[in-house]
């Protein structure tokens, strides 16, 4: 499994605002919607680049370092390369 990346494109003269989402297996553009939030639009495009991908299960986005650096999502479930940090 790979992780995506998602990053907002904003509008220029020749286009609308767009969100992409990366993998070292392909990617996707969607135009931004904006009845949805930020975290809802780089979140429907890793799920669309998930389909694509036939990529299934849950995934989790967090935000990256940086202003505009967009965001990042982990395949969440069975996953082989897994830690745990424990609160004292």
């Amino acid at each position: 499994m790979q992780a995506i990346a998602t990053k907002y494109f904003g509008p220029t003269n020749k286009s609308y605002a767009r969100v992409k989402a990366t993998a070292q297996a392909g990617s996707v553009t969607l135009s931004w919607d904006d009845s949805l939030n930020y975290e809802r639009n780089h979140a429907a495009a890793a799920q669309a680049l998930a389909t694509k991908l036939g990529w299934t299960g849950p995934w989790i986005g967090g935000g990256l370092p940086g202003a505009d650096s967009g965001m990042a999502w982990v395949f969440a479930a069975d996953a082989k390369d897994t830690f745990s940090v424990m609160t004292p």
